[in-house]
């Protein structure tokens, strides 16, 4: 008993036409036409571009521009009391330095400036600020553990103007 020959031939499927769309394509679309109206209605109502803030251009000139750590750090120098008249000069040369280094450590925080000493110390300031030729102070390092360290006026105030060169131009 052969089963084929009473089987009914095979029907072709009907054409699957791309049109009209299935009902959720045509949700779709009107989905996609409401999220466009919104953002175009978004778009012209957003605020109009404000221009930004005029700046005022500020010539160039050959000091930096002075910030407050180097007003402050001005003003406590001249504060600071000048060994005149063969008076020790150890405790003066001993707050320019620390002065020196506070504002080094806050310029220069990666540099490790606090823990320099002697020469290498004074190198490192003139890296930053060669006109102020602290090089040729090492009495500024050296002063300290002199005892009885005494200077001249024409060096205290050489010292005084280089230190003061120092804080207003280094880098």
């Amino acid at each position: 008993m052969n089963p084929l020959p009473g089987l009914l031939p095979l029907i072709e499927p009907a054409p699957v036409s791309a049109w009209p769309p299935a009902p959720g394509w045509w949700g779709l679309a009107l989905l996609l036409l409401i999220a466009v109206a919104a953002a175009l209605w978004a778009w012209r109502r957003r605020p109009a571009p404000t221009a930004p803030p005029a700046v005022a251009v500020v010539p160039e000139s050959s000091e930096p521009a002075v910030d407050p750590a180097r007003l402050e750090a001005l003003a406590e120098l001249a504060l600071l009391p000048r060994p005149y008249d063969g008076a020790p000069a150890g405790a003066w040369l001993q707050q320019l330095n620390a002065l020196l280094k506070r504002l080094c450590r806050n310029h220069y925080p990666g540099a490790n400036s606090h823990t320099l000493n002697g020469r290498k110390w004074l190198a490192f300031l003139d890296n930053r600020c060669p006109a102020a030729g602290l090089t040729r102070w090492m009495i500024l390092v050296e002063g300290v553990y002199r005892p009885e360290c005494k200077l001249d006026d024409k060096a205290i105030n050489g010292l005084y103007q280089a230190v003061d060169t120092w804080i207003r131009k280094h880098v």
